[in-house]
């Protein structure tokens, strides 16, 4: 049986009852993750909270000695359709170049927080 790491919030982020990542032998389950700042404010603007997922997940995938190379699928979650075009092209920055690990983007009515835009989960392989 493998034994189940997590990984918590950043320090100072009050988080719901869970693990911002778990790692169990090679997979790394990364939460979904809104677009909060270091202080745990969400921007106004679609951008501004992309680029703090990102930046939200890549402390993860550091913190786990993985990069976005080693996601394997990822799950998007948006809460308006007009977000796509944005979206798409602020992930391709982010998790590109090509190949992108295997995605699914949704429009939902709502996350927790009225004011989140959009929340990342993903996948990753630890396989060196």
């Amino acid at each position: 049986m493998s034994k189940i790491q997590h990984f918590a919030a950043p320090p100072g982020i009050k988080a719901p009852p869970l693990s911002f990542a778990t790692r169990v032998g090679d997979l790394l389950f990364i939460s979904g993750i809104p677009g909060f700042d270091e202080h745990g404010a969400l921007p106004d603007t679609f951008e501004a909270q992309f680029g703090n997922v990102a930046k939200n997940i890549r402390r993860v995938l550091d913190e786990a000695g993985a990069t976005f190379r080693d996601l394997v699928k990822v799950n998007v979650l948006l809460t308006r359709a007009s977000d796509v075009a944005a979206m798409n092209a602020l992930y391709a920055g982010a998790f590109g170049p090509a190949p992108y690990p295997a995605r699914t983007t949704c429009v939902v009515h709502a996350l927790p927080d009225p004011k989140m835009l959009i929340e990342i989960e993903g996948l990753a392989s630890l396989v060196k």
